[in-house]
């Protein structure tokens, strides 16, 4: 076995996750992209637009690296879970950007510093609110994987789409019809175990 770069096992985790949830935007319309899938709105392209902030807020203001990216949903007077939608005049193309910008900031970070380095998270009690580099980092990659997934369930609802990234949809072998046998199945067990209850 090979010696592991820890910096590296990170980033490729973490990409991992940047990517996933830019390839569940593909083909599919500005419509699609934005609207809301779940009681509290839920949308594949709000949820692009706020892991963009996480890392940027993490990975960058944390370790006294700002950005310069403008934020207007984090300002005093901003909607209420402003990052979590984009606006009609945010484009597509803009919060990807964004996104992407994220990316090399907070990968410049990564680089810059030492894992065991010490940075101050802004919007937590200044009594608690000091964490490594490496904690930041894994706050990150859990946060964009737990959206990645959302962003799964929501192409699925949109056009039946599923896959755990492009080339690897990480799915049993199964053609419409096996699937909905499968779903009818899982139905009716969840039936008999209610009346079980």
């Amino acid at each position: 076995m090979t010696a592991s770069d820890p910096k590296a096992d990170l980033h490729r985790y973490l990409q991992s996750a940047r990517d996933a949830l830019l390839w569940k935007l593909e083909g599919l319309s500005e419509y699609d992209i934005r609207r809301p899938l779940t009681p509290t709105g839920t949308n594949l392209l709000g949820l692009v637009k706020h892991v963009a902030s996480i890392e940027l807020g993490y990975l960058g203001d944390t370790f006294g690296r700002p950005s310069g990216e403008p934020q207007p949903w984090h300002d005093e007077g901003a909607d209420l879970n402003a990052d979590m939608w984009a606006t009609a005049d945010e484009s597509r193309e803009y919060i990807v950007d964004l996104y992407r910008r994220a990316w090399a900031h907070a990968d410049a970070t990564i680089d810059a510093l030492e894992l065991d380095t010490i940075g101050k998270v802004p919007w937590w009690p200044s009594e608690r609110n000091e964490v490594t580099l490496h904690h930041a980092v894994v706050r990150v990659i859990g946060d964009a994987h737990r959206h990645a997934g959302h962003a799964d369930i929501l192409r699925e609802l949109i056009d039946g789409a599923v896959g755990m990234n492009e080339g690897n949809d990480n799915m049993p072998p199964g053609d419409k019809a096996w699937w909905e046998n499968h779903r009818s199945r899982l139905e009716r067990v969840a039936r008999e175990a209610d009346r079980d209850a």
